[in-house]
């Protein structure tokens, strides 16, 4: 079975019968969804600070109208299994990668595991919530519009891939992780292991590149204007700055 049939006989969305205005809505919210993220990115403040929420609240408000169910969305029980390996993946390959740094001494931690809970936990949040935004809205809808599902996930992971500009470490990495997550998600519908490989291979980049080339994992304009500091790792570096809509100087600090 292919990817298109599995998927097609796995949810009833994949089905094109959208008529031309619903296509036109499809479209719309995937546009303006896009450009308030990037507006977010590239505004400096105090006007990122309310261009941020209004992007919460669009995302919330199109979200809300267009829900379908939360197994649409990925969050279900259902597929978890079939898509674990990921999180294995993950693991094994942060674990190469944590190696490969400490022997070119290249590898810095937070230290205590009370340190790596402050530093790392809310990041581990904010992956699911990525793993959401990604899955849930950006590639539902254009499943929704291109029918086949892989031109989907591979467009659904550009616009991922974009958001982390001028970031030469972290925007070729969202490119490969975010098609790939796309394509996992379109034959288990889960987001969950996901989530977790997303937390695991942030933290993985966040302790092995040196923050000289990774800005403390900043996107956008917070890359540009980044300035190094005497501590390395901080909660709302981690937690905001590796997001495709939020920079590490974002109005909310997590």
């Amino acid at each position: 079975m292919s990817v298109s049939e599995e998927y097609a006989a796995d949810c009833s969305c994949t089905v094109n019968t959208a008529s031309p205005r619903s296509m036109a809505w499809e479209v719309g919210e995937l546009f303006i969804g896009y450009a308030l993220i990037m507006a977010v990115i590239w505004t400096p403040r105090p006007l990122q600070h309310w261009l941020y929420f209004i992007a919460l609240g669009w995302f919330v408000v199109s979200i809300s109208l267009s829900f379908e169910s939360w197994r649409a969305m990925g969050c279900c029980v259902a597929g978890f299994w079939r898509s674990s390996w990921i999180v294995g993946v993950a693991f094994v390959l942060a674990g190469i990668a944590t190696w490969l740094a400490a022997t070119l001494h290249t590898l810095h931690h937070p230290g205590g595991p009370a340190r790596w809970v402050l530093t790392f936990g809310g990041y581990a949040v904010w992956a699911l919530f990525q793993q959401l935004l990604l899955q849930g809205y950006f590639l539902g809808r254009a499943l929704r519009i291109i029918p086949n599902p892989n031109w989907a996930a591979l467009l659904a992971a550009s616009v991922f891939a974009l958001a982390h500009l001028p970031n030469p470490v972290l925007t070729p990495l969202t490119l490969i992780w975010g098609l790939t997550a796309c394509l996992v998600f379109i034959r288990s519908r889960n987001v969950y292991p996901l989530a977790i490989a997303h937390a695991v291979f942030g933290i993985c980049v966040a302790i092995t590149v040196p923050a000289s080339i990774l800005h403390n994992m900043r996107v956008g304009l917070g890359y540009l204007n980044y300035h190094p500091r005497p501590t390395h790792l901080s909660q709302s570096d981690h937690v905001v700055s590796t997001s495709e809509w939020v920079r590490a100087d974002a109005p909310t600090r997590r």
